[in-house]
């Protein structure tokens, strides 16, 4: 493969996570493939200091990389990019950059920097969780939605916060350089679970608030430890022994949400994993998820996806099945 140059941009408070994660993912393919020219660009050469502290040597100024040599830019996030995208000798760059390379990509908060260069206007993107209000207050002309761990829009990738940024390199390097490549990468970084970028960025227990009394604890607990089994009111009131009127109150008083609502999230999680990891027919995934038929499943896929079962399983599964294979393979090693 021809060598390819992939820039990574920083500045004062980024986070060192964004830069460093994707960096050694680009790494590892070209020790094993070649075919990558690593690049740290900051608005000047020289040392950046992180969000944390950490010092972090930029190799080159923006001034010193030719925009048109560049293949894939990697904008990472970090409390600093609110301040960063007020540089308009930065953004500017950045909007040369993104008119001639090949694929754009920021990495959580990053995504400010693109959109304030312009780049995003029309296009789907995703952040960090916490900065989803911030975007789309700040860029209505972007479709915000961050539910997947990093989305693809044409030659535009943007993801989730911290370790999604590796998820996402690893994605490119599947784009560039095949399955097996990307595979050989997640072997040798341990990466033990490579997710799809469809995957949410977070699981139930994070979205929804933390129950705060012990018996409605017990009704979460009994939802998360079989999704498929009868979440009912009544038997959710066994589960927390209380009334079913007073397990209904209770508990969208502490969730924030009322258990039926909460016991299909749980059960669209479920299926979402089973799809992407698993081979059973999407009418046996039905039925274990608790959705009872192939039609209601895909009815509540798009409702809350919108997606078909049958699709995300087809758009997914490519980037779990090497994960299963390299999980039987430590397990048996």
């Amino acid at each position: 493969m021809k060598e390819r140059s992939i820039v990574f941009v920083i500045y004062e408070g980024f986070q060192p996570l964004d830069l460093v994660g994707p960096h050694e993912v680009f790494q590892h393919a070209g020790q094993l493939a070649g075919g990558y020219r690593r690049l740290v660009v900051a608005p000047r050469s020289g040392p950046v200091s992180a969000a944390s502290g950490l010092p972090v040597h930029a190799g080159y100024g923006m001034d010193e990389v030719d925009p048109e040599g560049v293949d894939t830019l990697v904008v990472a996030g970090g409390g600093g990019a609110d301040h960063a995208r007020l540089d308009a000798g930065l953004t500017g760059w950045i909007r040369d950059v993104g008119a001639s390379a090949r694929r754009v990509t920021s990495v959580c908060s990053g995504v400010f920097l693109l959109a304030a260069a312009g780049l995003l206007d029309g296009r789907r993107v995703t952040t960090h969780w916490a900065r989803e209000q911030q975007l789309t207050r700040e860029y209505p002309g972007v479709e915000v939605d961050c539910e997947p761990i990093f989305i693809r829009d044409g030659h535009v990738w943007t993801s989730a916060g911290v370790t999604a940024g590796m998820d996402l390199a690893l994605a490119l390097v599947e784009d560039d350089l095949g399955r097996d490549v990307a595979h050989a990468v997640a072997r040798e970084m341990v990466m033990f679970l490579r997710r799809p970028g469809g995957q949410s960025q977070f699981s139930v227990a994070l979205w929804s608030k933390e129950p705060a009394t012990d018996p409605i604890r017990a009704a979460v607990s009994a939802i998360h430890a079989d999704p498929g089994a009868r979440h009912g009111i009544a038997d959710l009131a066994r589960s927390a022994r209380l009334s079913p009127r007073h397990l209904q109150r209770r508990f969208t008083a502490e969730l924030g949400m009322p258990p039926a609502s909460y016991v299909e999230r749980v059960r669209v999680e479920a299926a979402q994993r089973a799809l992407a990891e698993g081979g059973d027919p999407v009418e046996a995934i039905a039925r274990h998820c608790g959705f009872g038929t192939a039609e209601t499943l895909r009815r509540t896929f798009y409702r809350h996806l919108g997606i078909a079962p049958s699709d995300y399983r087809a758009r997914f599964r490519s980037t779990t099945t090497a994960h299963a294979e390299l999980q039987q393979e430590q397990e048996h090693s």
